[in-house]
């Protein structure tokens, strides 16, 4: 006998399964990727996303209801989503779970409206949609079932089987979409990661016996991108008394109203037990954060909206003690609680105006934001996409009212503007900054007199005039464009491509900067990374310099990995 519907329990054990499959099939599919580069993550993005929000599914049990594990799916791969494939997928999650959460049973009628949602809402989430990516292939499996449905299918297994035969027909048809695909040889990496979770969730459906594993060490939204911060900043915190003992966070699973009465309400509430609040509602879920020194009352309030998830308190004041052993040594730490208690209670910083929060990858590009004047460091970048989570975090940090954040990476773009969709007590603006030299630029252009507006429409035009190359090694045979690469090669890739390839570092970095400069070109940058030896880097910028003489010149250590040199041109 056929199924015609499937229950809570079956799509729990179904999502669990395609997230499994993701996560076994990650690697491969960050070989996918179209430029041999050391630091493919499609698969990686999406495995993580979908992860943040298997581990929400997984820790439901088997009794859960088909609302609780559309919030948990939802809200966990909201917050987990990296890079821009995670962040797609995320909304791919989103817009289906929106459809059927409140349904009892799903029916075949239902799941072609959940695709169709699912597409509706990720193809907005894109500000410029390309086709022959992992759009294309959600799109058509949203087509499928809605023909399928309209033709009166009524069999689950055949309805699966045929979305899941039809999305690989898709994804098989990138390449004539994408030229860069088809001279690569590779389908789409989203798109090819999108059919592996379809597929493991189908297994599941059909019976197959799956290890399902999402304890702690599966790898959640917050990952190994942790937020740094200067050590300043780190020593002024050390340094200053607490008032509010606990760090309290949580997320509030909703089961009861909270329109923007009773956010009002819950808010006044934690200020009355507490400081440094954030609460952003979204949709079904409530993101919480409050210093107090009693986190049960939160927690208890907190409970009357809804279950909660994502629980983590700190206790700061042993933080706080911790931090003077390391910064004083033995003596000074094992006084501290003497000095401490005569300390009078600061009052609150008074927030100001604006803020600076970057993206950086390496000890030495850290330190020049960090002399810049950006007050979060996000250690991050090609090898690791922070989450919308990380900068949700970042944000909760930095006390300003309006919040520039630089991405400095076009895979990071996408994340920072749906953290910035979530973020309600202070304005994030997010400047698209693709590169550490556009964010530096930025940065630099910043003038505290001026609005945010006006400085959002100045940064955005500088960095406009930057030119960035940067240079690496390929870790695969790849043709591209009219360049022949083969692995080992070392790489100059520029901000629309391949600019140079060749078997010596010093080479390839010339041929790439001379393919950058304009005839108005006055400024040369160069940011050499942790493989580089200084005396190297020196002899390097000496060549520049008699190359072009009419150009400033400046070297400076980046520390960043993978990339031996990151030039720009301004």
């Amino acid at each position: 006998m056929s199924v015609q519907q499937i229950d809570a329990k079956m799509l729990s054990k179904m999502f669990l399964a395609g997230a499994k499959n993701l996560e076994n099939k990650k690697e491969w599919i960050n070989e996918l990727n179209v430029f041999p580069v050391p630091d493919g993550d499609t698969g990686t993005n999406m495995t993580m996303t979908i992860m943040s929000a298997a581990k929400e599914v997984f820790a439901l049990g088997d009794n859960a209801d088909m609302e609780s594990i559309c919030k948990a799916i939802s809200s966990g791969s909201l917050r987990g989503a990296r890079g821009n494939s995670g962040v797609i997928l995320s909304q791919i999650f989103r817009g289906f779970t929106k459809r059927i959460k409140s349904e009892t049973v799903l029916t075949i009628p239902v799941f072609a409206e959940g695709f169709e949602k699912a597409v509706e809402t990720a193809y907005k989430a894109v500000m410029k949609p390309k086709e022959g990516t992992i759009l294309t292939v959600a799109k058509g499996v949203a087509d499928k079932a809605k023909d399928l449905a309209e033709d009166g299918e009524q069999d689950m297994e055949r309805f699966f089987a045929g979305i899941i035969e039809h999305a690989r027909y898709v994804l098989s048809q990138t390449p004539e979409m994408l030229p860069v695909l088809k001279q690569a040889g590779v389908v789409d990496s989203g798109g090819q990661g999108l059919v592996e979770v379809l597929a493991g969730a189908f297994e599941a459906f059909l019976g197959k016996e799956i290890t399902l594993d999402f304890g702690e060490n599966a790898k959640g939204s917050a990952g190994k991108t942790a937020a740094v911060k200067s050590d300043a900043s780190m020593k002024a915190q050390a340094e200053a008394e607490i008032k509010f003992g606990y760090c309290t966070e949580f997320i509030i699973m909703l089961d009861k109203e909270f329109g923007a009465k009773q956010e009002l309400d819950f808010k006044a509430y934690l200020e009355s037990i507490g400081d440094s609040i954030v609460c952003v509602a979204d949709d079904d879920v409530v993101k919480v954060h409050v210093h107090t020194n009693d986190p049960g009352l939160a927690i208890q309030r907190a409970l009357k909206y809804g279950a909660l998830s994502n629980m983590k308190i700190d206790n700061m004041r042993l933080e706080h003690q911790e931090k003077l052993f390391k910064m004083s040594g033995k003596g000074a730490a094992e006084s501290a609680p003497v000095k401490a208690a005569s300390v009078e209670e600061k009052a609150p910083e008074p927030q100001k105006e604006f803020g600076f929060i970057a993206v950086s990858a390496g000890d030495g590009i850290k330190e020049i934001f960090e002399s810049l004047g950006v007050d979060y460091i996000i250690e991050g970048g090609q090898t690791m996409n922070p989450s919308t989570a990380d900068i949700l975090d970042a944000v909760d940090k930095v006390n300003a009212k309006t919040i520039f954040i630089l991405p400095n990476n076009k895979n990071i773009i996408l994340a920072a503007n749906q953290a910035a969709e979530l973020t309600a007590e202070k304005s994030l603006l997010v400047i698209p900054t693709k590169t550490i030299p556009q964010g530096i630029t930025a940065v630099i252009n910043f003038v505290p007199e001026l609005s945010a507006d006006e400085n959002e429409e100045t940064m955005l035009s500088e960095i406009g005039n930057v030119s960035t190359g940067q240079v690496t090694y390929a870790v695969h045979d790849a043709v591209i464009g009219d360049k022949d690469i083969k692995k080992g090669d070392y790489m100059g890739i520029g901000d629309n491509g391949i600019l140079a390839v060749g078997v010596e570092m010093s080479g390839v970095a010339k041929d790439t900067l001379a393919r950058m400069m304009g005839e108005d070109a006055e400024l040369i940058s160069i940011y050499y990374g942790s493989d580089v030896k200084p005396e190297d880097a020196e002899d390097f910028r000496m060549q520049i310099a008699e190359m072009y003489p009419e150009c400033d010149i400046e070297l400076q250590y980046g520390g960043q990995p993978i990339y031996y040199y990151v030039m720009s041109v301004e």
